[in-house]
């Protein structure tokens, strides 16, 4: 199985891929809307086909990405029968099957955190995704969106201590960088509702929580309650795509545009060429109209370059042209791609240079 853990640093956020090694179908556990672009390359990059997001709940404090998903690769979206939102595929409860490829998650009813709060237990009960009912050390708050202390109390020890001790868990979320425990670990340490701990403790505990109110809940609950279709056009203009040309986002976090396009488009671009000199003027030629202004000199001669034309860097192999897009950035350059592949690819697939072989 192909697993890997995503986080969102702005809400603490983790979201989960999940996938069948042979048929490479897999899911996404709470995607968030501003990280789709980021989860798309990745799954692009494994060449993973998405069937279905699912979130673990109505989340408070940010923008579920599952609409977003579904429109840029066809995704069902999945969630509880009892979250109340609207506009999924798939309402789902107790004891229901997810599937992607031959392996499966189990669905176990955990509310208490919100009155709709699902837990995804896999086939083989190695590994759970508890969202917001169980954290690492602690339980998400009950005080708001049908919360309840008693029934998270009976749902914990229920539908999770009842799995087996060397059991992972995955939360929804962290704010100190944890990423994963054991059901035996919560068992004996949460000081929550670990260890002897009655169901009592545990109401006092949560009622005498006194937590600031969720900053994004105003913005995130209305838009989760349409599964992320209701996004406010601020949180959607960080997801558009760029405009200028056909550029694709790597999981590194890289613009890229490809050979044939700027082949086609040499005029419409800034050409940064950030090689060295002697490679400049060398065997690999460079492409026409190309600047040559060196990585290590980029960032002190940002001044020289038209803020207002796009930019596309360039390199041998397309390595240190990537971090130069970087420094473009940074820089305030927002229209900024590296050439995929570097001079490399481009001679490989025989498009015009000059200089060559002098």
């Amino acid at each position: 199985m192909i697993f890997r853990q995503l986080f969102d640093p702005q809400s603490s956020t983790y979201t989960y891929v999940l996938a069948d090694g042979n048929t490479h179908d897999a899911i996404l556990i709470d995607p968030v809307f501003e990280q789709v672009r980021r989860d798309s390359a990745l799954i692009d990059e494994l060449g993973l086909k998405l069937r279905a997001t699912i979130d673990t709940h109505v989340h408070a404090d940010h923008v579920t990405g599952a609409w977003l998903h579904k429109q840029r690769k066809g995704s069902t979206i999945v969630i509880s029968a009892a979250s109340g939102a609207e506009g999924a595929d798939r309402y789902v409860g107790e004891g229901d099957r997810i599937e992607f490829g031959v392996r499966h998650l189990f669905v176990r009813s955990t509310p208490g955190h919100t009155g709709g709060c699902i837990s995804l237990v896999l086939d083989d009960r190695s590994m759970a995704f508890t969202g917001d009912c169980l954290l690492i050390r602690g339980t998400g708050r009950t005080d708001f969106q049908q919360g309840d202390a008693h029934k998270m109390f009976h749902a914990v020890h229920e539908k999770i201590f009842a799995l087996p001790d060397n059991c992972l868990l995955y939360p929804a979320h962290d704010y100190r960088g944890l990423t994963v425990t054991s059901v035996g670990e919560e068992r004996r340490f949460n000081p929550r509702l670990g260890g002897e701990l009655s169901e009592d403790d545990f109401n006092g505990y949560m009622r005498n929580l006194r937590l600031a109110h969720p900053k994004q809940i105003d913005i995130a609950v209305p838009a989760n309650l349409l599964c992320g279709a209701a996004a406010s056009e601020t949180v959607r203009e960080q997801a558009t795509e760029p405009q200028w040309a056909p550029v694709n986002y790597t999981f590194a976090g890289i613009w890229e545009i490809q050979p044939q396009w700027l082949e086609e488009n040499l005029d419409a671009v800034q050409l940064i060429d950030v090689r060295e000199p002697d490679e400049f003027v060398g065997p690999l030629g460079r492409i026409p109209q190309a600047r040559l202004i060196s990585l290590g000199e980029l960032a002190d001669r940002t001044g020289e370059l038209d803020a207002q034309r796009p930019i596309v860097t360039i390199c041998r192999a397309g390595g240190r042209s990537a971090q130069a897009t970087v420094i473009l950035r940074q820089a305030g350059f927002g229209e900024v791609a590296n050439l995929a592949g570097g001079m490399l690819r481009w001679r490989s697939e025989g498009r015009v240079v000059e200089n060559a072989g002098v």
